[in-house]
């Protein structure tokens, strides 16, 4: 029996103009966009559909991207497409929590607000950097950053691509490390902060505080954690989960291989971009296993999953 999982992209996939159509055509989503938008003291109907920067900052990015997913994915579900498990990179985490009813969206929206705040204040401007290692294998990456202080591996997204993270020397010199060893590409990244590395602890620990005022539920269905690969269906388990998160490594290759092993084969990217039907067609390709990926940015594409999956 096939299943089919929604998985929500992170930052870095947001553009103006995300989630408009849906806005302008579905109730369900005007009621979400103007909800969340009240609920977080913003106007984001302006931060996604006008022209503006503020939208690649990271205190305004992420509670924009979590308001576009959830919309388009509410009036993805109102059509019939349901969820079997529900998987998100990094702020896409939250996504997922909603889909799996663990969290409402006005909650995830108010933490993923702070969690902006704190992860972009954290670390002083210029003191962190990230950069992505393609064509090197995760294991060989992980020796050659080994000995350096301060860096680690923030992303494994796909077979070739990995993302390092921490202070902006050891970065780069875990870059030079990295293509030493026969990486193919080693290209610093234009963020904001080391995400997803331990220079944002303090970020996780602030971030604490917030969740402890969250009401979090069992999960309805089973959703994958980023910090262990794995399906979390006890509520106890989350909030330290989202803590750690923001200072760990993203697992998605390992979380796309837990859904497969668990019968997935059909993915539905909801939100802006196709980054994330990108990453799991090379792991597929790694694992052998023919996935379906649609990605649903535009009421064009919704249709389409509609049609196909109904």
């Amino acid at each position: 029996m096939s299943k089919i999982a929604f998985v929500f992209p992170g930052q870095g996939s947001q553009k103006v103009g995300m989630g408009k159509e849906f806005y302008e055509t579905s109730p369900i989503a005007k009621e979400i966009f103007d909800k969340a938008s009240e609920a977080v003291e913003l106007d984001l109907k302006a931060l996604c559909f006008e022209e503006n920067d503020d939208i690649n900052i990271t205190e305004y990015t992420q509670v924009a991207l979590l308001t576009t997913s959830v919309a388009i994915m509410e009036v993805l579900k109102d059509r019939g497409i349901k969820p079997d498990v529900a998987a998100g990179l990094s702020l896409g985490e939250y996504c997922a929590l909603v889909a799996a009813n663990s969290m409402n969206y006005i909650d995830a929206a108010k933490a993923v607000r702070k969690r902006g705040i704190y992860m972009q204040e954290e670390v002083p401007a210029g003191v962190g950097g990230m950069a992505a290692i393609m064509g090197l294998e995760s294991a060989e990456i992980e020796k050659a950053i080994a000995d350096i202080p301060q860096v680690q591996v923030a992303n494994y997204n796909c077979p070739g691509q990995i993302v390092i993270s921490g202070k902006k020397e050891s970065v780069e010199q875990g870059a030079e490390k990295c293509k030493e060893a026969g990486a193919r590409r080693a290209v610093m990244l234009n963020v904001s902060g080391p995400f997803h590395s331990d220079l944002l602890k303090g970020a996780g620990e602030k971030l604490e505080k917030v969740l402890d005022t969250i009401e979090i539920e069992a999960p309805q269905i089973p959703y994958v954690a980023n910090v262990n690969a794995s399906y979390i269906t006890n509520k106890e388990e989350i909030k330290p989960l989202l803590v750690k998160q923001v200072s760990s490594s993203v697992r998605w290759q390992q979380s796309v291989e837990t859904m497969v092993a668990d019968g997935v084969d059909t993915f539905i990217e909801l939100g802006p971009g196709r980054t994330l039907a990108g990453f799991n067609k090379k792991i597929g390709k790694a694992i052998g296993k023919e996935l379906t990926t649609y990605s649903v940015g535009t009421m064009e594409e919704l249709e389409a999953v509609v049609a196909a999956l109904s």
